[in-house]
């Protein structure tokens, strides 16, 4: 008779499977809020829509880590991409204003070790925690064959609720608000694939640390300090952005309304810059392309009444140590700054109504 073949034999772990889901519980367990109305392991997850909403939104966000997990993988170590993966989606979602309820993440691979990723979703634990949202749920899948042993993928998405009177839109934006830019930690989740081209030894010194590890530096998440500066401030914050893949030409527009006809003139020296920055440039790196791939060490930018864009910059810098975490500090990831880097103007000649990526909409001087 032929040998009879199980799941196993086929490269698929239904055991290891189980363990992972063992060290995901114990991750999961630390971000529990309320409204949380499931447990990890169920088939779904349920949340409670916050009461006191008189028109409730749901606002979702979704994103991967990319090619970012590639140094993960070079450097071992697995516990710090998942806050990457969190601060994607939460910081998506706070562009209108809404701090994120719940998470879920997925997971694949093609030989699961449950170790692995259980340091995988204890980063996308820590995220939660930092962002305040619950860890909901999620999924592992296991594909021999399709993703090569060792290799992970990690993404997922993230849900808020809000008033929908209370939606920052951008409309509100106008000729004269001042830019008001938050710091980034370095490169965040953004143009990986030009970082991994440039650099080929992640072991190679960098300012007493292994370049790796600086360039693991996860993604800040602002909802915190963000929202903070929206219940001081409220109506003075007129619309806001955040800096991910596309940098400041393809993502500043994104937050004018079609048609408004603003554009965005930002001084590029208002900021310290993070050295990983001159590091690639160095390295070969497009100095002046670099605009339109990566950060260049501002991550979220709001625009803000005139009056008050002083105020909402001391704001920021003043109670910024309150918004670090034990991870922070664990990782040496330096207080949240904010500057003041730039102004919105009228453009004196039809822009047409998308300015996404337009050149013309974001002027860099």
């Amino acid at each position: 008779m032929a040998q009879k073949i199980g799941y196993k034999d086929s490269g698929v772990d239904v055991e290891e499977g189980y363990n992972a889901v063992n060290e995901y519980k114990s991750h999961a367990s630390r971000t529990r809020i309320p409204g949380l109305l499931s447990e990890l392991g169920s088939f779904n997850g349920m949340f409670e829509i916050p009461r006191g909403l008189k028109n409730p939104v749901a606002v979702s966000g979704t994103d991967g880590v990319g090619t970012k997990l590639d140094i993960a993988f070079q450097m071992k170590k697995y516990d710090t991409v998942g806050i990457d993966c969190v601060a994607m989606s939460v910081n998506d979602i706070l562009c209108s204003g809404v701090q994120t309820s719940f998470f879920l993440d997925y997971v694949a691979c093609g030989k699961l070790d449950a170790k692995v990723a259980g340091e995988l979703v204890k980063g996308v634990a820590d995220g939660c925690v930092d962002a305040g949202c619950a860890l909901l749920g999620g999924e592992t899948a296991e594909m021999p064959g399709f993703y090569d042993e060792g290799k992970y993928d990690l993404a997922g998405f993230g849900v808020g609720f809000g008033e929908k009177d209370e939606m920052i839109s951008g409309k509100s934006i106008q000729a004269g608000d001042v830019l008001i830019g938050l710091s980034s930690t370095g490169c965040h989740s953004n143009g990986y694939s030009l970082v991994r081209k440039l650099v080929s030894d992640f072991n190679e010194d960098f300012g007493g640390k292994k370049i790796g590890d600086v360039l693991l530096t996860p993604t800040r998440i602002y909802v915190r300090p963000v929202m903070d500066a929206l219940k001081a401030f409220g109506k003075n914050i007129h619309g806001m952005v955040h800096i991910t893949g596309g940098g400041f030409y393809e993502n500043v527009p994104r937050m004018y309304p079609k048609g408004a006809n603003l554009v965005s003139r930002i001084k590029k020296d208002s900021w310290e810059k993070p050295a990983i920055f001159a590091e690639l440039v160095r390295r070969g790196a497009d100095a002046d392309g670099m605009w339109g791939t990566f950060n260049m060490g501002i991550g979220f930018i709001l625009a803000a009444d005139c009056q008050k864009a002083d105020e909402i910059v001391s704001h920021f810098n003043q109670n910024a140590s309150r918004f670090s975490t034990e991870v922070h500090k664990r990782l040496g990831i330096a207080d949240l700054k904010a500057y003041k880097i730039g102004v919105v103007e009228k453009s004196e000649k039809d822009l047409g109504a998308d300015l996404k990526g337009s050149h013309e909409a974001t002027i860099l001087e």
